[in-house]
């Protein structure tokens, strides 16, 4: 598996932001409701009296001073979670009441409070996994902790006279067994990431306290402990005019945008694009996870460094693009004097991070047609899976046909625009900062447009409905292509943990911008020159194995989990029958 499958692995598993209410007034709400319908219940069934109107407040009342309670006892006093906890924990004592009711009634059998005290006990358990894995507290204090809302809630729901139901022997039993599923089950998960992992569910509690409250710092502190120290190379082309005005910069960086937002380098193309003030296309780069950079610190450290480029070549000239399709692979390549700038596409179809070694062999082929450097970049323009070989070998075979033809491909005097979506005040949750650029280039009395989103891929087929409208209003678009920010994550419930672009705003309204802003830059059409700079900087980076491994272990918990619950439903069958 790969290290973006990995991540999006780890956000389907644990995506708790695709179960939990999308408020803690929901749950606040939903936890009152669902106290009151148990004491009905048991009121009306189990115990038979008509108190409840005595009982209730006071049932309620305890369930919100105990939610508060609980938060005093979390790693980071997070009073939502302990509501959608009491949520989640009173629904299955409910369903353990109704679930007495219905077994009752189908075996013709007088009701017991047997039920209501191992719905107690089953609330228990299921706090203890959730206090353990998520909310940060030991399993030591999780197992004293546990009690304290069912009990409170039990004592106050049931008379006196009937708490003698806890120390019958069936109850104790079933109860001990529920509470012993709970203990082995968060002993056992907790150990899933061993040896390189030692704790799961701390590096859990990190991953949902970034994509949750914001907060990088514990997820960054286990990214670290794994990182290493390497040289990162950055490539740029300057555009300028000849007095060394209107400064724009296409930006190549050899690091990956990730792994998430918050955490590290998951915004690095806007702070990029900010550090270039504004005027600048970061692309993808040929990258995966490996290269994701793992604290804010190091984001700060490359961005010093960026600062210290140097011109390694200058030129005034460049062709016009030439656009190579093999099947689905499709090459676009522009020689600016003796550098080749290359963007790889399988769009409509997509693909994911493109490999390294198809980097190597592409500069392999530039390098023996005498071009003096190939910068390639992923164009991220559609949602899909791994590249296959056939795809590969094709994009490789796209590649090469491009470079052929872009040495013959005679060189015209530079005239370039640029303009970007600054001005237009864009706000939409699939487009980060960067918003939207757009280059034109001026060649042999013709115009050709590169648009640049700052955005998470494209979903398939807008980048062709985009090219289209542009088309038809007399722009000829030759690639569109997007920075692969991790940075629109925030706040998504979603199966991908993403908004790429295209899934909230409609391709007819990107399109419409699009045209705006290239109509900009061709108003800004002027006469220029180009420098090639590079940069050296040594940060560190993530590395690869966390996430595989973090992957690999929830996969695992996921599968233990699903033994417990098979093996906690058994048990509670067994009581229905055995009871009964």
């Amino acid at each position: 598996m790969s290290d973006s499958n990995d991540i999006q692995n780890i956000h389907k598993r644990y995506s708790f932001t695709l179960i939990n209410p999308s408020s803690f007034y929901v749950s606040l709400t939903a936890s009152i409701a669902i106290a009151s319908i148990i004491s009905f219940l048991s009121f009306n069934n189990y115990i038979q009296n008509y108190e409840i109107l005595y009982h209730l407040p006071a049932v309620v009342a305890v369930l919100l001073a105990t939610q508060y309670l609980d938060s005093r006892f979390t790693k980071h006093k997070e009073y939502s979670k302990s509501l959608h906890m009491s949520f989640f924990g009173n629904a299955l004592w409910l369903i353990t009441v109704v679930g007495g009711i219905i077994g009752s009634a189908i075996l013709s059998k007088e009701l017991s409070l047997f039920y209501v005290a191992v719905g107690m006990f089953i609330f228990s358990s299921f706090r203890i996994g959730i206090m353990t894995t998520t909310l940060g507290i030991s399993l030591k204090k999780s197992c004293v902790v546990c009690f304290v809302q069912p009990l409170a809630m039990f004592f106050l729901l049931i008379p006196i006279d009937m708490w003698s139901v806890l120390y019958n022997v069936e109850t104790l039993a079933f109860g001990i067994a529920f509470l012993a599923v709970a203990v082995v089950w968060s002993y056992l998960t907790n150990r899933t990431g061993l040896p390189l992992i030692k704790s799961t569910h701390k590096l859990l509690q990190a991953y949902l306290r970034s994509v949750s409250r914001n907060d990088p710092h514990d997820m960054e502190s286990i990214i670290l402990e794994t990182s290493k120290p390497s040289n990162i190379s950055t490539s740029q082309i300057r555009f300028s005019t000849n007095d060394d005005k209107n400064d724009f910069r296409m930006v190549l960086p050899d690091l990956h945008p990730g792994p998430f937002h918050p955490v590290g380098g998951s915004n690095i193309p806007y702070q990029i694009y900010k550090t270039m003030n504004s005027s600048a296309m970061v692309l993808h780069s040929i990258s995966d996870h490996s290269l994701n950079l793992p604290s804010q610190q190091d984001v700060q450290d490359y961005l010093r460094e960026l600062s210290k480029s140097h011109v390694s070549t200058k030129g005034m000239a460049c062709t016009e693009p030439v656009t190579a399709q093999i099947n689905k692979a499709r090459v676009v390549g522009i020689r600016l004097d003796e550098t080749a700038l290359l963007f790889l596409s399988l769009s409509p179809h997509g693909m994911e991070d493109v490999p390294v070694i198809l980097k190597t062999e592409i500069e392999q082929i530039a390098k023996n047609r005498n071009f003096q450097r190939t910068l390639i970049a992923d164009t991220h323009n559609a949602m899909g899976g791994e590249l296959s070989q056939e795809d590969s070998q094709d994009l490789i075979t796209a590649a090469k046909n491009v470079l052929d033809i872009l040495i013959t491909k005679t060189n015209y005097p530079l005239q370039y625009g640029y303009a970007n979506s600054q001005a237009m005040d864009i706000q939409t949750s699939d487009l980060a900062g960067g918003g939207i650029g757009m280059l034109c280039l001026a060649v042999d009395q013709k115009k050709y447009f590169l648009c640049w989103a700052d955005a998470n891929n494209m979903e398939n087929g807008v980048r062709e409905k985009i090219v289209t409208h542009l088309k038809n209003n007399g722009c000829e678009l030759v690639e569109m292509f997007t920075s692969d920010t991790h940075s629109t994550t925030m706040g998504v419930r979603n199966r991908n943990g993403y908004y790429e672009l295209g899934s909230v705003t409609k391709p007819e309204r990107l399109a419409s911008w699009c045209l705006s802003i290239a109509r900009q830059a061709e108003k800004n059409i002027t006469s220029g020159k180009f420098e090639i700079l590079e940069n050296s900087a040594k940060v560190r980076i993530m590395g690869s194995g966390i996430f595989e491994h973090l992957s690999r272990a929830l996969d695992d918990s996921l599968k233990m989990t699903q033994g417990f619950m098979i093996l906690c439903t058994g048990i509670f069958l067994l009581s229905i029958f055995l009871w009964f």
